[in-house]
């Protein structure tokens, strides 16, 4: 939600939080050279990936050490996403119902018996 806030140029839509992922669309406005990249904000995707990482990174572990929360084993991001360039509003509107039934579909997930938090 903050993305906007910090970045100009960049909007988060529809998003949603699952116990072992996630699920957003990212709007990165003025596109001009290339798919990814964002002149007003001069960030690219992969940039906007990288950031939001990060700062939930230290947030979490900002919130170990003073707030006690689980400490997590392992690493709390994989190396890589997916990305879907959105091509209409027809794309546009079944990606965010696909988020929003996400968590409806949770149970049909592969990782959901490996979840902890059933």
């Amino acid at each position: 939600m903050e993305l906007s806030e910090n970045y100009p140029g960049i909007e988060t839509d529809a998003f949603v939080v699952m116990p072992n992922h996630f699920h957003g669309i990212v709007i990165l406005n003025n596109v001009g050279a290339g798919p990814r990249a964002c002149p007003k904000s001069k960030m690219t995707l992969p940039d906007v990936v990288h950031r939001f990482k990060s700062f939930t990174t230290a947030q979490y572990r900002k919130g170990v050490k003073t707030q006690y929360w689980e400490p997590f084993i392992g690493k709390l991001w994989q190396r890589n996403y997916y990305e879907h360039i959105v091509r209409n509003d027809e794309d546009l509107n079944r990606i965010r119902e696909y988020i929003e039934n996400n968590p409806r579909n949770w149970v049909n997930d592969e990782n959901y018996s490996n979840n902890t938090n059933q």
